[in-house]
């Protein structure tokens, strides 16, 4: 079976969610596993169990969902409904504090299923992984069929991500141990490995000789309201560069796995961040841009949204916007530029990678554009394939760039999955090809680590851009110092 596939996995287990009652677990995880029940991937004895510090009951814990989670997702069967209840649990557990009677709750509960899988995931702060992981070992809990997930961000930096590395691994081993990116478990991302390495056309062509440049941009319409007191201290560096854009990016830059198996496709994009040429001194200036975005059109600045958290100067440094010239270092890639954006409130919500192709040797046509492949993350996953055309009409010949489109929704008539559906699929089934490995991780954080210290020891501040815009001039000018421009779409 191919490990990239998405298959119902053969066993039962029993999933711990820490932090079962949080944002995360409400509005992903609990919909995510009320879909795969409801697609008839997850076995009839598998079980959720969520911990907090919440003291609720079974009852309690069963009712929020009903109240919180019904609305999210589409019950047009009231008896599954139950049934995905029933699955329900709750165990109040205060991880790092002095009672400790919560974990003799949840041994009682796990009691009599030692051979079943378990999957404890950490839906929680960073630095708590270590602290649970420590004692979840210590309540007797971890077996040989144990599994644990990491939700981003993995640390602060390489050495934070380096201890909570060496933490977690103290207890799992790092085949337990999954680190979970949802962005890998977009639709689009797997079909990137299938259009390159399942079409015979592409894969000649996709290299330094026929590509001019890849962007790399997730773009959110959102601003912060509510979240700064995390902002302050992550910015848009680490909350999408170190671990959704670089991902992407060693998807598009990999060279071709040997087998579609769980680790050759791991070590091919390890191989692409070890290429990755470093960012330093004052190249951080020349090749990124770091913005933050102020009033404009009745949107609050970022120093402005309501927040539970008063600003400070970390507030005034942040970055709500950032863009990286990335290059690769190797035979494939030599002199292809990558860019990677992500920012909060631009024009649009928009994920999505784009290979522009260098234009045709010699044009005997007026008025051609080089060709280009967009793969559309969200918000409607897709690919297209821009090809000159031409008009229709006697005369002169016009030329025209037209699409050729492949739309998930309209294509295929099976309901697309989100993310967190078919990574929790894969964590039931123990598949972790979709997951980062501890090397993956560490190798981004050396890269991004020379731009993040460039930064905070600068006197400059993030350059201001209005709410609603595509960011700062420097952005432009980033990519207009060689010709180059934004992919924008046509009626922006």
């Amino acid at each position: 079976m191919s490990p990239l596939s998405t298959a119902s996995p053969a066993h039962t287990a029993d999933l711990v969610v820490f932090g079962g009652t949080g944002d995360l677990s409400m509005r992903k995880l609990i919909p995510a596993l009320y879909h795969s029940d409801r697609d008839g991937r997850l076995s009839p004895e598998t079980r959720v169990i969520a911990m907090s510090r919440g003291g609720l009951t079974d009852a309690d814990f069963r009712g929020k969902v009903d109240a919180e989670v019904r609305d999210q997702v589409p019950v047009d069967d009231p008896a599954v409904w139950q049934r995905f209840l029933g699955r329900l649990h709750h165990v109040s557990v205060d991880v790092g504090g002095e009672d400790k009677s919560g974990w003799g709750a949840l041994t009682r509960l796990l009691a009599g299923h030692e051979q079943r899988d378990r999957v404890f995931y950490l839906a929680s702060p960073p630095m708590t992984f270590g602290p649970f992981c420590r004692e979840l070992d210590e309540a007797g809990l971890v077996t040989p069929l144990s599994r644990v997930v990491l939700e981003k961000p993995l640390g602060r930096d390489l050495p934070s991500a380096q201890r909570i590395n060496d933490e977690v691994g103290a207890i799992f081993d790092e085949r337990q141990i999954f680190r979970i990116d949802h962005y890998l478990g977009k639709e689009t991302v797997q079909n990137l490995l299938v259009l390159r390495f399942a079409n015979a056309f592409l894969e000649p062509i996709w290299n330094s000789l026929w590509i001019d440049h890849v962007q790399i941009t997730a773009a959110e319409t959102v601003g912060t309201p509510g979240r700064r007191g995390y902002y302050d201290h992550a910015g848009a560096l680490r909350d999408m560069v170190q671990n959704h854009l670089l991902q992407l990016l060693t998807l598009t830059a990999m060279e071709p796995p040997s087998r579609n198996d769980r680790e050759s496709i791991r070590d091919e994009k390890v191989k692409v961040l070890q290429s990755l040429r470093p960012v330093v001194g004052t190249e951080v200036d020349r090749f990124t841009v770091r913005g933050q975005y102020t009033e404009a059109d009745g949107m609050p600045s970022y120093l402005d949204e309501p927040a539970s958290t008063p600003t400070t100067e970390a507030s005034r440094r942040v970055e709500t916007f950032t863009a990286i010239r990335a290059e690769i270092k190797n035979w494939r890639w030599a002199g292809v530029p990558f860019y990677l954006r992500t920012g909060k409130r631009m024009p649009y919500r928009r994920s999505e990678i784009v290979v522009q192709f260098k234009d045709v040797p010699h044009s005997i046509f007026p008025g051609g554009t080089p060709n280009r492949l967009v793969l559309r993350l969200q918000p409607e996953e897709g690919i297209e394939l821009h090809i000159m055309a031409k008009e229709p009409g006697a005369g002169e010949v016009t030329l025209k760039p037209v699409p050729l489109s492949l739309s998930f929704g309209k294509t295929f008539t099976a309901r697309v999955p989100e993310a967190y559906e078919r990574l929790l699929t894969d964590v039931l089934a123990g598949n972790p090809t979709l997951f980062m490995r501890r090397d993956e991780v560490e190798a981004a954080w050396r890269w991004i680590d020379p731009i993040l210290a460039a930064w905070e020891s600068s006197a400059d501040l993030p350059e201001p851009y209005p709410a609603g815009t595509t960011g700062p001039a420097g952005a432009h000018e980033l990519l207009g110092r060689s010709g180059r421009a934004w992919h924008e779409e046509e009626d922006l």
